[in-house]
């Protein structure tokens, strides 16, 4: 082989040749120191940079929703005791309205009965001015007819007064005739 390549013969395109793979040799391996001492470091901390970027990501987003989910849960808490709250807020209202209804009631009772009771003293007020009223006309009455069947005037005041008085008295004890007074009836 060495013979055709002496001689400037032909080469073999399967046979390389020395020098091509020396120099290829020298430049693979400055290649692979430039490679090794500037790019290769730069790529990995591109890389770390981006796989802290990622793993801190993860972190934030881990951490956010633990935040996430206590706030939820103080959300809930504050949701349950504001229903709580409003309920109790219910119930003390309703027993106010209720207790309010009671005095209302007690007071428009015991107005009811004030008025019921001012009615009653009125009327018989009333009553007794009427029975005075008509004693004295009664009297007047009787005083007159008996002025007419007696023949005689009847006319001094204190005499008058006593047989009026009497006169009804006895009207009042006999009634209608059956004996009872007529105030029973």
């Amino acid at each position: 082989m060495l013979y055709f390549a002496a001689e400037g013969a032909e080469h073999n395109p399967i046979l390389p040749i020395w020098q091509e793979i020396v120099v290829g040799a020298i430049a693979f391996a400055l290649l692979y120191v430039v490679l090794a001492k500037f790019v290769f470091p730069r790529m990995e901390q591109t890389f770390q940079a981006r796989v802290d970027a990622i793993e801190g990501g993860i972190k934030r987003a881990e951490t956010a929703q633990a935040e996430a989910n206590k706030l939820l849960e103080q959300y809930k808490a504050q949701l349950a005791e504001a229903r709580t709250e409003a309920a109790k807020i219910r119930d003390d209202a309703r027993v106010d309205a209720e207790g309010i209804r009671t005095d209302v009631l007690a007071k428009a009772r015991e107005e009811s009965d004030r008025i019921i009771e001012s009615g009653r003293q009125q009327l018989a007020a009333e009553r007794q001015n009427i029975v005075r009223g008509l004693r004295a006309e009664v009297g007047s009455i009787a005083v007159d007819l008996a002025s007419k069947i007696v023949g005689e005037s009847l006319a001094d005041e204190a005499r008058r007064r006593g047989t009026v008085e009497r006169f009804l008295t006895d009207l009042e004890t006999t009634g209608t005739g059956n004996g009872t007074p007529a105030g029973a009836r």
